[in-house]
Protein backbone atom coordinates (compact mmCIF):
# COMPACT_ATOMS: atom_id res chain seq x y z
CA UNK A 1 0.00 0.00 0.00
CA UNK A 2 1.40 3.17 -1.01
CA UNK A 3 1.74 6.27 1.52
CA UNK A 4 1.60 9.82 0.45
CA UNK A 5 4.54 11.73 0.43
CA UNK A 6 3.79 15.10 2.09
CA UNK A 7 5.50 18.66 2.76
CA UNK A 8 5.52 20.38 6.08
CA UNK A 9 6.42 23.13 8.13
CA UNK A 10 6.98 23.08 12.50
CA UNK A 11 6.21 25.92 13.89
CA UNK A 12 6.47 27.44 17.25
CA UNK A 13 9.63 27.68 19.92
CA UNK A 14 8.50 25.11 22.96
CA UNK A 15 4.37 24.70 22.27
CA UNK A 16 5.02 23.53 18.88
CA UNK A 17 2.94 22.82 15.53
CA UNK A 18 2.75 20.95 12.68
CA UNK A 19 1.58 22.25 9.46
CA UNK A 20 1.19 19.72 6.38
CA UNK A 21 0.70 20.66 3.10
CA UNK A 22 -1.30 18.42 1.33
CA UNK A 23 -1.33 18.13 -2.67
CA UNK A 24 -4.75 17.39 -3.98
CA UNK A 25 -5.85 13.87 -3.25
CA UNK A 26 -3.04 13.30 -0.38
CA UNK A 27 -4.42 12.73 3.40
CA UNK A 28 -3.36 12.65 6.90
CA UNK A 29 -4.38 10.29 9.76
CA UNK A 30 -3.97 11.97 13.18
CA UNK A 31 -5.31 10.84 16.74
CA UNK A 32 -8.35 12.44 17.79
CA UNK A 33 -8.32 15.71 18.86
CA UNK A 34 -4.85 16.98 17.62
CA UNK A 35 -6.41 19.08 14.88
CA UNK A 36 -5.46 22.77 14.79
CA UNK A 37 -6.72 24.35 11.61
CA UNK A 38 -7.78 22.94 7.97
CA UNK A 39 -7.90 24.99 5.24
CA UNK A 40 -10.64 24.98 2.50
CA UNK A 41 -11.14 21.55 0.44
CA UNK A 42 -9.79 19.39 3.54
CA UNK A 43 -11.88 17.05 4.94
CA UNK A 44 -12.12 15.69 7.83
CA UNK A 45 -13.88 12.30 8.56
CA UNK A 46 -13.33 9.03 11.03
CA UNK A 47 -12.70 5.39 10.81
CA UNK A 48 -12.09 2.37 12.91
CA UNK A 49 -8.84 1.25 10.85
CA UNK A 50 -5.91 3.29 9.28
CA UNK A 51 -5.67 0.11 6.74
CA UNK A 52 -7.16 1.01 3.46
CA UNK A 53 -8.33 -2.66 2.95
CA UNK A 54 -10.08 -2.73 6.13
CA UNK A 55 -10.31 -5.93 6.88
CA UNK A 56 -14.12 -5.68 7.55
CA UNK A 57 -16.13 -4.91 10.48
CA UNK A 58 -14.77 -7.40 12.87
CA UNK A 59 -11.42 -6.57 11.87
CA UNK A 60 -11.84 -2.74 12.39
CA UNK A 61 -13.44 -3.06 15.63
CA UNK A 62 -10.50 -5.01 16.99
CA UNK A 63 -8.00 -2.71 15.01
CA UNK A 64 -9.71 0.44 16.84
CA UNK A 65 -10.17 -1.87 20.86
CA UNK A 66 -5.94 -2.69 20.71
CA UNK A 67 -5.51 1.51 20.18
CA UNK A 68 -8.10 1.99 22.99
CA UNK A 69 -5.55 -0.58 25.31
CA UNK A 70 -2.48 1.95 24.53
CA UNK A 71 -3.88 4.74 25.51
CA UNK A 72 -5.16 6.42 22.22
CA UNK A 73 -8.83 7.43 20.92
CA UNK A 74 -10.90 4.34 19.41
CA UNK A 75 -11.22 6.66 16.30
CA UNK A 76 -8.18 7.30 14.23
CA UNK A 77 -9.35 10.92 12.41
CA UNK A 78 -8.13 11.12 8.41
CA UNK A 79 -7.80 14.38 7.15
CA UNK A 80 -7.87 14.84 3.33
CA UNK A 81 -7.29 17.22 0.40
CA UNK A 82 -10.66 16.77 -1.94
CA UNK A 83 -10.04 19.73 -3.90
CA UNK A 84 -7.93 20.76 -6.86
CA UNK A 85 -5.21 23.24 -4.85
CA UNK A 86 -2.69 22.27 -2.25
CA UNK A 87 -4.16 22.73 0.79
CA UNK A 88 -2.67 23.48 4.38
CA UNK A 89 -3.98 21.37 8.02
CA UNK A 90 -2.20 21.99 10.77
CA UNK A 91 -2.11 19.41 14.36
CA UNK A 92 -1.07 21.02 17.86
CA UNK A 93 0.48 19.10 20.36
CA UNK A 94 -2.02 18.71 23.89
CA UNK A 95 0.75 19.94 25.93
CA UNK A 96 4.58 21.56 26.28
CA UNK A 97 7.22 20.30 24.44
CA UNK A 98 8.49 19.30 20.46
CA UNK A 99 7.16 17.62 17.73
CA UNK A 100 9.26 15.25 15.96
CA UNK A 101 9.07 14.47 12.31
CA UNK A 102 10.51 10.98 11.66
CA UNK A 103 11.06 9.17 8.20
CA UNK A 104 10.14 5.43 8.97
CA UNK A 105 12.09 4.66 6.12
CA UNK A 106 15.13 5.38 7.77
CA UNK A 107 14.57 3.15 10.33
CA UNK A 108 13.31 0.09 8.16
CA UNK A 109 9.82 1.46 7.84
CA UNK A 110 8.81 0.86 12.00
CA UNK A 111 9.22 2.56 15.31
CA UNK A 112 8.24 1.37 18.73
CA UNK A 113 6.80 4.17 20.48
CA UNK A 114 5.24 4.84 24.38
CA UNK A 115 1.88 4.76 24.30
CA UNK A 116 0.56 8.66 24.03
CA UNK A 117 3.16 9.70 21.67
CA UNK A 118 2.04 9.58 18.08
CA UNK A 119 0.25 12.86 16.69
CA UNK A 120 -0.20 12.14 13.27
CA UNK A 121 1.29 10.34 10.06
CA UNK A 122 1.14 10.82 6.07
CA UNK A 123 -1.76 8.19 5.31
CA UNK A 124 -1.33 4.61 5.02
CA UNK A 125 1.36 4.54 7.68
CA UNK A 126 -0.04 1.84 10.79
CA UNK A 127 -0.30 2.33 14.63
CA UNK A 128 -0.66 -1.13 16.12
CA UNK A 129 0.53 -2.85 19.29
CA UNK A 130 3.68 -3.83 20.30
CA UNK A 131 4.44 -6.54 23.26
CA UNK A 132 7.99 -6.00 25.07
CA UNK A 133 9.68 -9.15 24.36
CA UNK A 134 10.04 -9.76 28.65
CA UNK A 135 7.20 -9.51 30.52
CA UNK A 136 8.86 -8.08 33.43
CA UNK A 137 9.17 -4.92 30.82
CA UNK A 138 5.02 -4.77 30.95
CA UNK A 139 4.37 -5.01 34.34
CA UNK A 140 6.91 -2.65 36.09
CA UNK A 141 7.56 -0.71 32.91
CA UNK A 142 6.03 3.48 33.49
CA UNK A 143 4.48 2.65 30.05
CA UNK A 144 2.80 -0.13 30.53
CA UNK A 145 3.55 -3.96 29.08
CA UNK A 146 2.44 -2.49 25.69
CA UNK A 147 3.94 0.04 23.07
CA UNK A 148 2.57 1.28 19.83
CA UNK A 149 4.17 0.67 16.89
CA UNK A 150 4.46 2.90 13.88
CA UNK A 151 4.89 0.73 10.60
CA UNK A 152 5.02 1.83 7.08
CA UNK A 153 4.21 -1.06 4.80
CA UNK A 154 5.49 0.12 1.71
CA UNK A 155 8.65 1.27 3.76
CA UNK A 156 8.97 4.73 3.93
CA UNK A 157 6.60 7.19 5.28
CA UNK A 158 5.96 10.15 7.48
CA UNK A 159 5.49 10.42 10.97
CA UNK A 160 5.18 12.70 13.81
CA UNK A 161 5.57 12.36 17.69
CA UNK A 162 5.21 14.55 20.12
CA UNK A 163 7.76 14.83 22.96
CA UNK A 164 7.16 16.71 26.58
CA UNK A 165 10.01 19.34 26.70
CA UNK A 166 13.25 19.16 25.03
CA UNK A 167 13.99 16.16 22.74
CA UNK A 168 17.07 13.93 22.76
CA UNK A 169 18.22 11.61 20.77
CA UNK A 170 20.86 8.92 21.23
CA UNK A 171 21.91 6.59 18.67
CA UNK A 172 23.87 3.53 20.30
CA UNK A 173 26.32 1.13 18.49
CA UNK A 174 25.55 -2.39 18.59
CA UNK A 175 26.15 -3.61 22.39
CA UNK A 176 25.63 -0.14 24.12
CA UNK A 177 23.50 0.10 26.61
CA UNK A 178 21.59 3.36 28.29
CA UNK A 179 19.63 3.57 31.41
CA UNK A 180 16.52 5.15 30.96
CA UNK A 181 13.55 6.12 33.31
CA UNK A 182 10.70 4.94 31.83
CA UNK A 183 8.18 8.01 31.90
CA UNK A 184 11.21 9.66 29.67
CA UNK A 185 11.66 7.50 26.59
CA UNK A 186 9.40 8.11 23.78
CA UNK A 187 10.38 6.03 20.97
CA UNK A 188 13.11 3.25 19.62
CA UNK A 189 13.93 1.61 16.77
CA UNK A 190 13.04 -2.03 16.46
CA UNK A 191 16.65 -3.14 16.34
CA UNK A 192 16.94 -1.78 20.40
CA UNK A 193 16.44 -4.26 23.01
CA UNK A 194 14.17 -2.90 25.67
CA UNK A 195 14.23 -4.33 29.15
CA UNK A 196 13.25 -3.39 32.84
CA UNK A 197 15.58 -3.07 35.81
CA UNK A 198 15.43 -2.47 39.62
CA UNK A 199 17.37 0.59 40.93
CA UNK A 200 20.07 -1.01 42.78
CA UNK A 201 20.35 -0.06 46.66
CA UNK A 202 17.98 -0.08 49.30
CA UNK A 203 18.60 3.55 49.73
CA UNK A 204 18.15 4.49 46.27
CA UNK A 205 14.75 2.79 45.94
CA UNK A 206 13.31 4.44 48.83
CA UNK A 207 14.94 7.64 48.99
CA UNK A 208 16.60 8.58 45.38
CA UNK A 209 13.16 9.79 44.38
CA UNK A 210 13.28 8.14 41.01
CA UNK A 211 11.20 5.43 41.20
CA UNK A 212 12.34 1.26 41.76
CA UNK A 213 12.73 0.42 38.04
CA UNK A 214 14.39 2.01 35.24
CA UNK A 215 14.51 0.97 31.25
CA UNK A 216 17.60 -0.69 30.21
CA UNK A 217 18.45 0.11 26.72
CA UNK A 218 20.74 -1.89 24.39
CA UNK A 219 22.21 -1.07 20.56
CA UNK A 220 21.87 -0.76 18.27
CA UNK A 221 19.43 1.76 17.31
CA UNK A 222 18.49 4.97 17.73
CA UNK A 223 16.42 6.59 21.00
CA UNK A 224 14.26 9.34 21.54
CA UNK A 225 14.22 10.74 24.94
CA UNK A 226 12.02 13.53 26.68
CA UNK A 227 13.45 15.61 29.23
CA UNK A 228 9.47 16.70 30.89
CA UNK A 229 6.90 13.40 30.73
CA UNK A 230 3.78 14.38 31.36
CA UNK A 231 3.40 12.23 34.09
CA UNK A 232 6.05 13.94 35.93
CA UNK A 233 4.50 17.64 35.06
CA UNK A 234 0.75 16.45 35.82
CA UNK A 235 2.94 15.65 39.47
CA UNK A 236 4.51 18.66 39.96
CA UNK A 237 0.71 20.54 39.46
CA UNK A 238 -1.24 17.88 41.22
CA UNK A 239 1.75 18.61 44.13
CA UNK A 240 0.94 22.60 43.99
CA UNK A 241 -2.70 22.76 43.43
CA UNK A 242 -4.87 24.18 46.07
CA UNK A 243 -5.75 20.52 48.48
CA UNK A 244 -9.40 20.24 49.95
CA UNK A 245 -10.87 24.18 49.08
CA UNK A 246 -7.39 25.90 50.49
CA UNK A 247 -4.82 27.80 48.75
CA UNK A 248 -1.07 26.68 48.76
CA UNK A 249 1.35 29.50 49.15
CA UNK A 250 4.56 30.11 47.69
CA UNK A 251 6.66 29.30 50.47
CA UNK A 252 5.89 27.75 53.68
CA UNK A 253 5.96 30.03 56.03
CA UNK A 254 4.81 33.04 54.63
CA UNK A 255 2.49 30.70 52.79
CA UNK A 256 1.24 29.92 56.60
CA UNK A 257 0.76 33.42 57.40
CA UNK A 258 -1.48 34.26 54.15
CA UNK A 259 -3.60 31.45 54.56
CA UNK A 260 -4.54 33.41 58.50
CA UNK A 261 -4.57 36.89 57.00
CA UNK A 262 -6.98 35.06 54.06
CA UNK A 263 -8.83 33.41 56.69
CA UNK A 264 -8.08 29.70 55.53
Amino acid sequence: MAVDVIDYEIIGDDLQAVVVTLDPGEAMVAEAGAMMYLEDDVQMGTSLSMKKDGGGLLGKLFEAGKRVVTGESFFITIFANEGSKRRDVAFAAPYPGHVVPVELGDFGGTLLCQKDSFLCAASGVEIDIAFTKRFGAGLFGGEGFILQRLRSPSGAGQAFLHAGGTTVKRSLGPGDKLRVDTGCLVAFEESVDYSIEMVPGIKNKFFGGEGLFYAALRGPGSVWMQTLPFSRLANRIFAAAPQRGGHKGEGSILGGVFDVIGGD
